[in-house]
């Protein structure tokens, strides 16, 4: 059962996995991207470590486990707040301005 349980969680968390992978080739702008990445990421490694947590045979390996799922949840997110304050001055924010390079104010349609 418990096995089963495990099983479960981390075909749980790959799918979460996967789906941040897909937001993050096909979300137009880089703050999208950026939120589909750390959201879906951290939620499918939760599960991932939720579901191996009831194998791990001690409570040393617990700490273990959940520290490096909260050590990639804070980095996650300062790195997630950097590449938002290095693309919203740069004009990356866009998808359409980083296209057009943003430099006549006007915007253009894709055809």
């Amino acid at each position: 059962m418990i096995d089963l349980f495990t099983i479960v969680m981390t075909a749980a968390g790959l799918i979460f996995f996967a789906a941040g992978t897909l937001g993050l080739i096909r979300f137009p702008d880089t703050h999208s991207r950026l939120h589909a990445l750390t959201k879906a990421d951290n939620l499918g490694l939760g599960l991932i470590a939720l579901g191996l947590a009831v194998q791990v045979p001690g409570p040393a390996d617990l700490f273990k486990l959940i520290l490096i799922w909260a050590l990639a949840i804070l980095a996650a997110g300062a790195t997630a707040q950097l590449v938002a304050r290095i693309a919203a001055p740069a004009g990356l924010g866009d998808d359409e301005k980083a296209q057009d390079g943003g430099s006549d104010g006007q915007e253009r349609r894709r055809p």
